[in-house]
C-alpha cells in the first residue's frame, strides 16, 4: 500500500459521492418533472446510457493521454453536468436533465476505470488487495452522498438543486486531489506487439464470466437501487428514512473492500463471487417478507455487500485475461457491458416499481442472480477440465 493508492481511494468515494446522490435524487426530480410516472428513472438510465455511449471514447482518450489526464477530463465533465442539473431543476425541463445525465455519464465511463489503476499504483503480488482498498474508498460516498442530498434538499426553493450545485464543489475536490497522484507511464507501443484483437480475448471463459457476472451483479444492484427511494415514498416512508437506507446500502457495498481482496486470496476468487450471488438471493428473500424500514434496510445491506463480492471479484478475475498492451481495449468492453446492463436496469426500475410494484420487481431480479450462478458454476467446471 502507498501514498498513490490512498489518495485513489479517496477519489473513488468522491466519485461514489456523485454516485449515490444521483441514485437518491434523480428518480426524485425526475418522478416530479416527467410527462409520465414510468419515466421517472430516465434520468438514473440517462447516467449509465451516458457511461456505455462513452467507454470508447474514454478507451481513446486513457490511450491518448494517459490515465491522469483522461482522469481530469472526466472530473470536468463532472463539474459542467452537475451544474447543468441544478439549471434544469431550476427551470422545471426534464429533458434537460435528462441530457445533463448523459453528459455526466462520460464521468462515470471515466471514474469506473479507477479499480483498474489502482492495480497500477501496486506490486503485483498486491492487485487484489488494492483493487479491494480503493473500492472500499467508497465509503466516503456511502457517507457523504446519502446526508449531502438530505443535508442540501432544501438549500433553494427548488427541492435538491442545492445538491447538484454540492455535486460541482465535489467534482473540484477531486480535482484537487487527483493532481497529487502520479500514475505510471502508458505502456511503450512496440511495432507488432499491440495484443490480441478484442474478439481474441472477449472468447476467453474467464472473460466472459467476469463480463457476465460484472455487469449481472451490478445491474441487479441498480435494478433495486435505483427503485428504493421512489419504493419508499410509495409506501409512505419519508426522504431521510430513503437516505438513511441508502447509505447503509453503500457502507455495505464498499466496507467489505478492506477485506475482500484477503477473502479471495485465501478463498479463491469463484468462491467469493459465489458468495455474492447468495448475498443478493437473500436480499430478493428478505425485500419479498415486507415494506417495513428494517426489510428495506435489510435487504439493501445485504445486496451492497453481494454486490461488493461479485464486482471486486470480476474484476480480480479479469485481470488474469488481458496483457499490459491490451488493458484499455479490455477494460473498454468490461466497462460496456456493465453500463449496457445498467441502462436497461435503470428503466426497468422505473416501470416496474411505478406499475408493478416492489415486489414484482424483485421478483423479476431472480433471473439476472441464476443467470450469474450458473455462469459462475459453468466457469468452475471448465477451469477443473
Amino acid at each position: 500500500m502507498n501514498r498513490q493508492l490512498w489518495l485513489l481511494a479517496v477519489c473513488q468515494g468522491l466519485f461514489l459521492t456523485n454516485n449515490v446522490t444521483f441514485i437518491a435524487i434523480n428518480g426524485l426530480v425526475g418522478l416530479s418533472l416527467a410527462p409520465q410516472g414510468w419515466m421517472a428513472t430516465l434520468p438514473v438510465m440517462g447516467y449509465v446510457v451516458g457511461g456505455a455511449l462513452s467507454t470508447g471514447l474514454v478507451a481513446q482518450t486513457q490511450l491518448r493521454y494517459g490515465r491522469k489526464r483522461s482522469f481530469q477530463l472526466g472530473l470536468a465533465v463532472a463539474l459542467v453536468s452537475a451544474l447543468l442539473c441544478a439549471y434544469a431543476a431550476i427551470n422545471k425541463d426534464f429533458w434537460l436533465l435528462c441530457l445533463a445525465t448523459v453528459v455526466a455519464g462520460y464521468y462515470n465511463a471515466n471514474a469506473n476505470l479507477y479499480r483498474f489503476a489502482a492495480a497500477e499504483l501496486a506490486e503485483p503480488a498486491w492487485r487484489e488487495k488494492a483493487v479491494s482498498v480503493v473500492m472500499a474508498g467508497g465509503l466516503i460516498g456511502a457517507v457523504l452522498g446519502p446526508n449531502l442530498a438530505t443535508q442540501t434538499r432544501a438549500l433553494t426553493d427548488v427541492p435538491f438543486a442545492g445538491a447538484y450545485g454540492a455535486l460541482a464543489v465535489v467534482a473540484l475536490l477531486a480535482l484537487g486531489l487527483l493532481s497529487l497522484i502520479d500514475f505510471p507511464a502508458p505502456v511503450a507501443k512496440v511495432a507488432g506487439a499491440g495484443g490480441r484483437p478484442l474478439a481474441v480475448i472477449m472468447r476467453q471463459p474467464a472473460f466472459m464470466v467476469a463480463a457476465a457476472a460484472g455487469a449481472l451483479g451490478y445491474g441487479v444492484m441498480n435494478l433495486l437501487m435505483a427503485a428504493t427511494p421512489i419504493a419508499m415514498q410509495r409506501c409512505g416512508l419519508p426522504f431521510g428514512d430513503a437516505a438513511f437506507v441508502l447509505e447503509w446500502h453503500v457502507i455495505g457495498m464498499f466496507a467489505p473492500g478492506f477485506f475482500t481482496g484477503h477473502l479471495i486470496k485465501r478463498f479463491g476468487t469463484l468462491t467469493i463471487m459465489g458468495v455474492g450471488v447468495v448475498l443478493n438471493a437473500l436480499c430478493i428473500a428478505v425485500a419479498l417478507t415486507g415494506v417495513d424500514l428494517h426489510q428495506f434496510l435489510g435487504a439493501l445491506f445485504l445486496l451492497g455487500v453481494g454486490w461488493n463480492f461479485l464486482f471486486t471479484g470480476s474484476t480480480t478475475l479479469s485481470l488474469q485475461t488481458y496483457t499490459p498492451e491490451e488493458k484499455d481495449r479490455a477494460q473498454g468492453a468490461l466497462n460496456f457491458f456493465v453500463f449496457a446492463v445498467l441502462a436497461v436496469s435503470s428503466l426497468a426500475s422505473g416501470v416496474l416499481v411505478t406499475t408493478g410494484g416492489w415486489f414484482l420487481l424483485n421478483l423479476g431480479s431472480l433471473l439476472p442472480v441464476a443467470l450469474t450462478g450458473a455462469a459462475l458454476i459453468w466457469l468452475a467446471r471448465q477451469q477443473r477440465c
